[in-house]
């Protein structure tokens, strides 16, 4: 049996860094502006980093090592020396610059702890501010190479959408890990000879010493651009171009040449498989990405329900649903502060809220046919067609559909006050964040059956935290 006081040690340790006393080193950060005391002993067992700063510094003629980052924030620093201590981290209010930012330093600092810990919260809080600031994004985390899941979840926008690196200004400025990093994506929807055309624009703009004019090239111009792009050649699908001119080792141009000539006949050389492209042309580039009917449901979620909006016994199929489901508001677009659904979803009648539960399959939600006012002092509605529901996702069997059965008490239109902390109520499931954002707290909430028929939720937690969630106005299509 073992019994653990963590919270106690922490709050020790936190104390022992604002004493001031018996410290013996001195951190200078913001260009010497700031500093911060602290104890080797600690730094160095916390932060391996830190640990091999301490060893190449001699101490000053009172037995003090300084230390000196220029570059980093005070506020920032104070974070991560909080964090080093305690283990305590308090992101209320912070803004997501400030987040990112303090990522990248507990990068630096080889907390690998926290680095991931935020690493996941900005893909899974902040995925609109990673959209909105997307090219700073890519190009900075690809210099570090150190966030694995950031890499991927921009990755993942960039097969969709080349344009948004492929033609950006900032392109040639890009690291060759992350073009290599998408070149090896066999889900990268271009053209292979545009990827190639790419990938030489590339190579030339990191080679200074070649010739601007190309009718000046020797052959020791062209083994140079070979040298730079040896890390991209062995990922182009070269068999799959129609004509080239390229710069490749004799076995692989003979093996090309007689591919286009007999395809049937094996060659030597290994052929990588085609890319899923489409074949269209790029958007342009001040074409917005399309974005998904939804992240959290599908077209038959939909149709289910359309069916339940229209009291039907009958599923409507994928092809007879009759209405539209119209974003209003996405969690990872717009934010999770509870003012900011007053403030959207403010007069939309006929409205579905649809939640992603996290750590669950679970997407649970509920219509209301009335619509939220913002300008309320706070009352109760009234209707016999709302409900609230769970959705068949996952591990998730059966949906479930819960009616209305205290018709005067369906849906809650909080008071300004409220809608601070308070998202849509329909009384037996509401959002509730104490800390003003949905995904930082476990404040959603469904129980058991007073006001609707039945609970939505099998498990026994009743409170609990999102991923993102989606409010749809619900139209009648055109016919």
């Amino acid at each position: 049996m073992s019994l653990n006081f963590f919270d106690k040690l922490s709050q020790n340790l936190i104390e022992l860094l604002n004493d001031g006393d018996d410290y013996n080193v001195i951190i200078e950060v913001e260009n010497k502006e700031k500093s911060f005391t602290a104890h080797s002993n600690v730094l160095k067992f916390r932060s391996s980093y830190l640990r091999r700063e301490l060893e190449n510094i001699w101490p000053n003629e009172n037995s003090i090592k300084i230390i000196i980052k220029s570059s980093i924030s005070a506020q920032i620093f104070n974070v991560i020396l909080q964090y080093i201590y305690g283990e305590i981290i308090d992101l209320k209010n912070c803004e997501t610059r400030f987040i990112y930012d303090l990522m990248l330093a507990a990068d630096e600092f080889e907390l690998k702890e926290l680095t991931n810990k935020l690493e996941t919260l900005l893909i899974e809080a902040k995925g609109s501010w990673l959209k909105t600031h997307f090219s700073f994004i890519y190009h900075s985390i690809f210099s570090q190479n150190n966030f694995k899941k950031l890499e991927e979840f921009c990755n993942d926008i960039v097969v969709k959408y080349p344009h948004l690196i492929f033609e950006a200004d900032e392109f040639t400025s890009l690291e060759e890990s992350a073009l290599v990093s998408l070149i090896k994506r066999n889900d990268l929807k271009i053209e292979e000879v545009r990827i190639w055309d790419y990938v030489i624009k590339w190579g030339i703009a990191q080679t200074s010493t070649l010739p601007a004019n190309h009718d000046d090239w020797t052959k020791e111009n062209f083994l140079t651009l070979k040298t730079t792009l040896q890390q991209c050649l062995p990922h182009i699908r070269y068999f799959h171009l129609t004509s080239i001119e390229v710069i490749l080792d004799k076995q692989l141009w003979k093996d090309i040449n007689q591919h286009l000539l007999i395809p049937d006949r094996p060659v030597r050389s290994t052929i990588l498989p085609p890319r899923s492209v489409l074949v269209t042309e790029l958007s342009p580039r001040t074409e917005k990405p399309r974005e998904s009917f939804s992240t959290i449901i599908s077209e038959e979620h939909a149709a289910k329900i359309s069916t339940w909006i229209d009291h039907r016994e009958t599923t409507y199929t994928l092809t007879d649903f009759p209405y539209k489901f119209e974003l209003i508001l996405r969690g990872t677009r717009d934010g999770f502060e509870p003012q900011t659904f007053w403030n959207i979803c403010h007069g939309h009648s006929g409205a579905v809220v649809l939640l992603k539960v996290k750590g669950t399959d679970e997407i649970i939600g509920g219509y209301n046919p009335l619509g939220w006012d913002k300008d309320t002092d706070g009352k109760w509605m009234k209707t016999e067609d709302s409900f609230i529901f769970s959705l068949k996702n996952g591990n998730i069997e059966n949906s479930i559909l819960s009616r209305v059965k205290k018709t005067e008490y369906a849906i809650i239109n909080r008071s300004k006050n409220d809608q601070i902390k308070w998202g849509p109520d329909f009384c037996d499931f509401w959002m509730y964040s104490e800390k003003s954002d949905f995904t930082l707290d476990d404040g959603c909430f469904c129980r058991n059956g007073d006001f609707y028929e039945k609970p939505i939720r099998s498990s026994s937690l009743e409170w609990f935290s999102i991923i993102d969630y989606e409010v749809f106005k619900i139209a009648k299509k055109n016919i």
